[in-house]
């Protein structure tokens, strides 16, 4: 079966690997769609994801979709033929940060497509994908298997605003408007927020914050530009750039909230640190979810908006297009990969890049 394998920066390939048994208490699926994340990306580009660097070739992907094969022994989930996404992540259950319900957080956690932990959990993007029964959940009615892809974006987005308290009636500041930070507009939008402002450098990514839902789309480079709210309530950072964390803090009320959920460079970065005293600022960090998934797919199987922030489906035996065209922000949004079509594939040989080709 075909499967995304990064060995490397710039080294991803379509290879032929084992088809899984489901062991105990796991569920054996046919994975339909999968979707391209920025982690995915930079593991492509950089060979790494913040202080996550690959040392084994790992594949690829935690935003799955797919129909449910079999069930390993002992397995209770969903009955072969149902339609499921899968939760990436399986945390331990017996950590400090477990036992106080902070699972996203755990400390010996695995999740999908991750070199948080060696050997590395290795990724979704294959044809065929073994896991805990319990990650496997049912869409809900009305909800297809293209859209319910962006399940797990939207449950970051999700767990972000969380984090930053109730935002109904409150003017929210998104820095970012990649698939994360359309999503979280999105999901701003329906949470009730009185005002929704998205900042971006690139004209075509602003454009899709407007489809999600943004009031104001805003030239990050442009201090000028009036759609700048004179102040948020609420801001939530998601390019994960330092630029977007100093503009949130400047752009935030006296005693506000500002959520970093972009995964800034590893060291420091620096930031206005003396608006935090000043102001009473709060700065709380957002990292993945946890019981957002099944309130991401409740909001999927409502929103047809979603829709709108797929760019593109691509076979994955073309995965290294699909990968350029998600890394080029100018053209694209959220991308697919299909495994329907795809998995007969044959799987191609290696390509090394010595640049960068999104």
């Amino acid at each position: 079966m075909p499967g995304c394998v990064a060995h490397g920066p710039g080294d991803l390939r379509v290879e032929a690997l084992p088809v899984p048994e489901p062991g105990s208490g796991e569920v054996l699926i046919a994975v339909r769609y999968g979707g391209i994340c920025g982690s995915d990306l930079h593991y492509w580009r950089h060979g790494g994801v913040g202080d996550f660097r690959l040392t084994e070739p790992m594949v690829l992907g935690h935003e799955v979709v797919g129909t449910v094969l079999a069930h390993g022994p002992g397995a209770r989930g969903p009955a072969p033929g149902t339609v499921v996404a899968v939760h990436p992540a399986t945390p331990c259950g017996a950590c400090p940060e477990c036992l106080s319900g902070r699972r996203n957080v755990c400390r010996d956690t695995r999740y999908l497509g991750s070199a948080a932990r060696t050997p590395h959990v290795q990724g979704g993007f294959t044809a065929r994908l073994a896991v805990p029964a319990g990650q496997a959940r049912a869409l809900p009615e009305g909800l297809g298997p293209r859209r319910a892809v962006l399940a797990e974006p939207l449950s970051v987005a999700l767990h972000a605003l969380r984090r930053a308290g109730d935002v109904r009636g409150r003017r929210v500041l998104v820095t970012g408007a990649g698939p994360i930070g359309c999503l979280v507009v999105a999901a701003a939008r329906a949470a009730g927020a009185a005002r929704v402002t998205v900042t971006d450098l690139l004209p075509a990514a602003l454009e899709y914050g407007r489809l999600a839902g943004a009031d104001a789309v805003v030239r990050a480079d442009d201090p000028a530009d009036p759609g700048w709210p004179e102040e948020a309530d609420v801001a939530v950072e998601a390019s994960g750039v330092a630029a977007g964390l100093d503009a949130c803090l400047r752009r935030v009320r006296r005693g506000g909230v500002v959520v970093q959920l972009g995964m800034l460079p590893p060291g420091a970065s620096p930031i206005a640190g003396n608006l935090l005293v000043s102001r009473e600022i709060e700065v709380r960090g957002a990292f993945r979810f946890d019981t957002e998934f099944d309130d991401a797919l409740r909001l999927l199987a409502a929103g047809p908006v979603f829709d709108r922030l797929i760019s593109a489906v691509v076979p994955v035996g073309e995965a290294r297009t699909a990968f350029a065209l998600a890394a080029d922000r100018s053209r694209s949004c959220k991308v697919l990969l299909d495994f329907g079509d795809g998995a007969a594939s044959a799987p191609t040989p290696p390509e090394t890049h010595t640049g960068h080709t999104g």
